[in-house]
């Protein structure tokens, strides 16, 4: 007596929906890496300007506290809110270029075709970027580097500590404005982002 033949094997489907678990995805492009390494830093300078601006208003308090309260001005305080006044704008500054929020007149820009929009941003990008570099990374460290041994009579920083505000966010916007020229380069330009003075930057 013979045995019943073996049930068919089912068949084959393919992969799953979730595809194989061990397939290469996608490698990112320059562009993405850019993107991913943006929104760390922005993440990075929000947390900073949060913290330096609680500063500035513990700095004031005190400030105006011991003047009207106590009557005996702090100095100490006055000095620290100006540095850390200075460095709390420029990092703000850096964060508003970053997200395309800083003040710009773009009517006549935004009625342009898309080939001229994108010469015109271009012509922005290279002009400011020189300017980053040029002002403010290499003046701005010269700077620095001069008074960076010229002591504060009221705080155990030196003067130049302050004036290195000035380069940091020069590199902060030359990094920004790298990344928005890389934009507009791509085959995806789609032409000006308008940003509405509503909208703001979301710290």
């Amino acid at each position: 007596m013979t045995s019943p033949p073996a049930p068919p094997p089912p068949p084959d489907d393919g992969p799953d929906d979730g595809g194989d678990a061990d397939a290469p995805g996608p490698v990112p492009t320059e562009h993405a890496l850019l993107t991913r390494f943006k929104t760390a830093l922005d993440a990075v300078l929000r947390a900073v300007c949060v913290t330096l601006f609680a500063l500035l208003v513990l700095l004031v308090t005190w400030q105006v506290f011991t003047r009207l309260v106590l009557d005996a001005p702090s100095v100490w305080s006055e000095e620290a809110a100006r540095y850390v006044f200075v460095w709390v704008s420029l990092i703000g500054v850096s964060i508003a270029t970053g997200e395309k929020a800083d003040v710009a007149i773009d009517y006549f820009v935004l009625k342009a075709p898309l080939a001229a929009q994108r010469v015109l941003e271009i012509v922005a990008y290279l002009s400011t970027l020189t300017f980053a570099v040029v002002v403010m990374v290499w003046g701005g460290w010269t700077n620095a580097h001069q008074t960076w041994d010229q002591a504060n009579p009221v705080l155990p920083v030196s003067a130049g500590a302050l004036y290195l505000a000035v380069p940091v966010a020069g590199v902060l916007f030359a990094f920004y404005l790298l990344h928005h020229l890389a934009g507009t380069l791509s085959r995806r330009y789609a032409g000006v982002e308008h940003t509405a003075p509503e909208e703001g930057v979301e710290l």
